[in-house]
């Protein structure tokens, strides 16, 4: 796959040969940008071969991928396959479904069928699944093709993405820096033009961070609007997955894919959303509120300047922009104690059959949760349901709230967390992501959206979070943001 030329040429792996196909699209460098939903048209109308974006993106791996360890697992001959399926199915007029022909790759949390999946834990280092998770199967039932596998801390457990099996995945806007997480892998492959998008997972910002982190558009979505099966706690109101994409547009298309009703998911919304109605939205008079430190945060300087120039952006589509916060009391405290909670639950019991085999911090995580009672988990959900009905007080008069991301820009790659934060020091390797936290217990869905850099070239985006359960309306602000400040085209440097 070192070859750049890419049409027409003959690509053989194992014992799948497939021929590039003549058309009018020059296949090179160009198709690593192409957006999903301008490779799912060209791939429709027959102006590019499902072939030939999936070669692109396999010869981009191959290139990039060695410098930033985001793809763990690469199943290029089931790529070429299913890619020469898709091309025969268009020729005999078929459509397989909104993201025909698209290559995409999954968190390695996700379980998908026939391929290696580690939950970046040494633990399942050789585990391969013989059924797809939901996220993976409606993928796949909507024709987009998997490349393989994207790096996660073990178990999804950090904002930094390394584990003992894969290694660390580095920031290709500067090597040096992490990338977050625990997307990382999702994000840097989406970034650096390895797919087109990818999935990811947030509880404490996974999939906001490392995109806020990459310069790429990432939604939390509201809990249950993205069914999750499996899953060891059907109740869990914390954890969701979504997409990473290099534009809102995308995202869209992505959700129009993975969203809607299952019955095998108790939080599953039975509403269907249309993710693929017309974005644009003239968002004059619409009331908008902004906060550069969510009421006392510590927050980088250059981060909260981003957010301040976000802000006046707003106010140039003809929103009515004020400084407002809505009253984050006890968020951390509720954060915490169902963190802890959730991480017990999860992996209490591998803890005590395999011990020695997980990290300290997610030790920590465990531990913390078997310290935790009953009155503990009930002044949690008292106080987070006060929370919310603040939170929803809040958003009836503003419909959408501006905040920083990430408290901090991208660290050392080799600095696991943030200890200090403006000269404060943070109590536990997760409290330098407050400002995702705080977000997540609301319950109200978010956003990272690309806004700015720093003055040494790192990426920092902006959190715009929408009322409750109102995607749609979220992603049409994030569009409209996105279309006056173009900042999500700038491209990694070093690549």
């Amino acid at each position: 796959l070192t070859q750049t030329g890419l049409s027409p040429m003959r690509i053989r792996f194992g014992d799948v040969e497939c021929l590039n196909l003549e058309n009018d699209m020059a296949v090179g460098e160009e198709v690593f940008w192409m957006t999903a939903t301008e490779m799912a048209r060209a791939i429709r109308e027959r102006r590019l071969s499902a072939v030939e974006g999936v070669t692109a993106h396999l010869a981009r791996v191959e290139t990039i991928n060695p410098r930033v360890n985001a793809i763990v697992t690469l199943d290029a001959e089931r790529a070429l396959r299913r890619a020469k399926e898709a091309d025969d199915a268009i020729a005999h007029g078929k459509i397989l479904g909104p993201l025909h022909g698209v290559p995409v790759a999954h968190k390695d949390l996700e379980p998908t069928k026939g391929v290696r999946t580690t939950f970046g834990s040494k633990l399942y280092e050789d585990f391969i699944p013989t059924e797809n998770s939901l996220l993976v199967e409606r993928q796949e039932q909507a024709g987009a093709i998997s490349l393989g596998k994207t790096n996660t801390p073990e178990f999804g457990a950090g904002s930094q993405t390394f584990n003992a099996v894969f290694g660390t995945t580095r920031n290709p806007y500067d090597l040096a820096r992490t990338c977050g997480g625990s997307s990382g892998g999702s994000a840097v492959a989406v970034a650096t033009g390895m797919v087109a998008m990818a999935d990811g997972s947030d509880m404490f910002g996974s999939i906001r961070c490392p995109s806020n982190y990459c310069n790429l558009v990432g939604l939390r979505p509201s809990i249950g609007r993205v069914p999750r099966v499996p899953r060891a706690d059907g109740w869990n109101s914390m954890s969701v997955v979504g997409p990473i994409a290099r534009t809102v547009e995308d995202v869209a298309l992505f959700m129009s894919v993975i969203s809607g009703p299952d019955s095998r998911d108790p939080l599953s919304l039975d509403g269907t959303v249309d993710f693929l109605a017309p974005l644009g939205r003239d968002l004059a008079g619409v009331h908008v509120a902004y906060s550069a430190d969510f009421g006392g945060l510590p927050v980088a300087p250059e981060v909260a300047d981003v957010v301040r120039t976000s802000a006046r952006v707003f106010e140039e589509l003809g929103c009515v922009v004020e400084e407002a916060c809505p009253d984050f009391r006890d968020a951390n405290e509720i954060a915490m104690t169902l963190r802890a909670y959730s991480a017990e639950l999860r992996l209490g019991r591998v803890m005590e059959e395999h011990p020695g085999i997980l990290k300290p911090t997610l030790v920590g995580d465990i531990e913390a949760g078997r310290r935790l009672r009953g009155p503990d988990l009930g002044r949690a959900a008292r106080l987070r349901t006060e929370l919310f009905q603040r939170m929803h007080r809040f958003m009836e008069k503003y419909e959408f709230l501006l905040l920083p991301v990430n408290q901090v820009p991208p660290f050392p790659v080799d600095q696991e967390y943030v200890a200090e934060i403006n000269g404060l020091k943070m109590a536990s390797y997760v409290d330098w992501v407050r400002s995702l936290s705080y977000i997540t217990v609301t319950a109200h869905p978010a956003m990272s959206v690309p806004a700015g850099f720093t003055s040494g070239g790192l990426p920092v985006g902006v959190q715009i979070v929408g009322r409750y359960r109102d995607e749609f309306a979220l992603l049409q602000a994030a569009y409209a943001f996105e279309q006056a400040t173009q900042v999500g085209l700038r491209r990694p440097p070093l690549l």
